[in-house]
């Protein structure tokens, strides 16, 4: 099981093997963690999508790009249930994060950095979507050693340090 850190901060700063996207289902950018990721990576993350997901990924699932101009070496791209359009699944957002976990040991992640999935313009509830992440991160068997919990903002800390002081 990865040993949880949560860290406060900027995803696209982190060092680690890999940083995980909240990614719409068409993979060619957005906005909040899926916008500052393509910016912050370049052009190649992009076109890298087009390439390998010519069709997107559906809600749950995950898969992989380069990491272009990125600390990292790649991005996970993980599609979160959109909780304002009524998808309400908890089973879907657990499952991002279990994928996310699947695609990194496929490539031999051992350090990732994780937002907190559908918490923002998707707008899961803030102290679930902790949850979720919490559970299913530190409950689901990896190769991953470390797993970075990165929150954009005091609210999302707090509610990660919640649950992370409940597990």
């Amino acid at each position: 099981m990865p040993r949880l850190e949560l860290v406060r901060g900027d995803i696209t700063r982190e060092a680690t093997d890999a940083v995980v996207n909240a990614a719409n289902s068409a993979m060619r950018g957005g906005g909040g963690v899926d916008g500052a990721i393509h910016r912050a990576g370049g052009p190649r993350v992009l076109a890298d999508c087009v390439t390998r997901f010519p069709r997107g990924l559906a809600t749950g699932d995950a898969g992989w790009t380069t990491a272009g101009d990125l600390a990292a070496h790649w991005v996970i791209h993980t599609v979160g249930p959109n909780y304002r359009r009524g998808e309400r699944d908890r089973g879907l957002l657990a499952s991002c994060y279990r994928r996310s976990l699947e695609v990194a040991d496929e490539l031999g992640v051992r350090s990732l950095a994780v937002p907190l999935i559908s918490a923002g313009i998707y707008g899961w509830p803030l102290q679930d979507a902790a949850d979720v992440a919490v559970e299913t991160l530190g409950g689901t068997a990896s190769l991953v050693r470390e797993v970075r919990i990165v929150a954009f903002d005091g609210a999302a800390h707090d509610a990660v340090a919640a649950a992370l002081a409940r597990a």
